[in-house]
């Protein structure tokens, strides 16, 4: 059930995507420039856009999996989304040190959530309009 989520391909393909846009962006191929990082600040909004996509979808995939009602996975969804999300802004905010060039204001953190919550209805959208049928949201 908690593995759920990994034997969807769907799932898998926006998992897939964001992993190879993420580390295009962190490194981009055949350089060594940081986009992420370095030379782009503002490049971690696709990043976290695809990354609350991607996060909710596992979530709500898993909570579906326990077989609870489409309010209670949709309700529940949200709420671990946001512990989640949340709970890593704080974890990369207290380990900056340990990494001299990552630091980010508390309102670059604020977008980061924004754009995560934007993945996150995001996908909420795609389940309801049937675009992922592997589990829905009726």
């Amino acid at each position: 059930m908690v593995l759920s989520p990994i034997y969807d391909p769907k799932i898998m393909a926006i998992l897939g995507i964001f992993i190879a846009v993420h580390v295009s962006l962190v490194n981009v191929p055949f350089t060594n420039i940081d986009l992420f990082h370095k030379e782009w600040r503002n490049a971690d909004m696709i990043s976290h856009f695809l990354g609350g996509l991607t996060l909710w979808l596992m979530v709500a995939k898993i909570l579906h999996s326990y077989g609870f009602s489409p309010r209670r996975v949709l309700v529940y969804s949200i709420v671990v989304f946001y512990i989640l999300a949340v709970g890593w802004e704080v974890a990369e905010k207290l380990t900056e040190g340990e990494i001299s060039f990552i630091t980010e204001t508390l309102e670059n953190k604020v977008r980061d959530l924004i754009m995560d919550s934007f993945g996150m209805i995001f996908g909420i959208i795609l389940i309801k309009r049937r675009k992922i049928t592997s589990f829905q949201l009726s």
